[in-house]
């Protein structure tokens, strides 16, 4: 009797387990696909993206693990044009959000501050615009960190000096303002991760030029 209890538990644990894969799946599909339907597609490179399919894991371009949960998005040089979309943020699990070298307007959304696995996050050479989102300060894991060549404007968020895994940082080519951050995570990087931006006045002065002051910065 104990043994087909067990049987039985283990049998539905199972089930559930199966159920939860399936769901996350298909949020995962959705999210995707969303992002295909907020860009233009040329070249017809996101072809294989069928909503329909219980999972996202045999689309071209995207990557799994072995619980079919996505990990890398990789679009880079795809001549996609358009817009990134919030639902971005549903990929828990993502490692890589590679879309550099496309035509990808309007602001980066928050919501990618959602991604706390996220190692490399490559926007670059696009034409994004609007200001850096402070949630990125929430990527944890982050090592590679490229968004030059947009049309970014605002501030560089000082949340961004606390990134504990950063390596690699080039905000360079871009329409920010102000000062850039050397404190932190940002302590060794030098000014050719912030080179071309015509507005910024310079590297933040600890204890004489406060972050925040001078001028507007929008």
């Amino acid at each position: 009797m104990e043994t087909s209890t067990l049987f039985h538990v283990l049998s539905i644990f199972l089930l559930l387990s199966d159920l939860f894969a399936v769901a996350s799946a298909n949020s995962e599909g959705d999210a995707l696909y969303a992002f295909r339907r907020a860009v233009k597609d040329p070249n017809n490179v996101l072809q294989s993206w069928d909503p329909t399919l219980v999972d996202p894991c045999t689309w071209f371009h995207v990557t799994c693990d072995d619980d079919k949960r996505v990990i890398r998005l990789d679009l880079g040089h795809a001549k996609l044009s358009g817009h990134l979309v919030p639902e971005l943020g549903r990929l828990h699990r993502l490692q890589f959000l590679e879309l550099y070298k496309n035509d990808l307007v309007g602001p980066i959304p928050k919501e990618i501050g959602d991604l706390k696995n996220l190692v490399s996050l490559g926007l670059y050479h696009n034409n994004l615009t609007g200001s850096i989102p402070p949630t990125l300060s929430n990527l944890s894991n982050i090592k590679f960190l490229r968004l030059n060549s947009n049309k970014l404007t605002g501030r560089i968020p000082r949340k961004l000096t606390k990134l504990p895994n950063l390596k690699i940082l080039d905000l360079s080519n871009n329409d920010l303002c102000g000062t850039f951050p050397t404190s932190g995570s940002f302590s060794k990087f030098s000014e050719e991760s912030f080179r071309n931006n015509p507005r910024l006045t310079g590297p933040e002065l600890m204890g004489f030029v406060r972050y925040d002051i001078g001028g507007s910065c929008k």
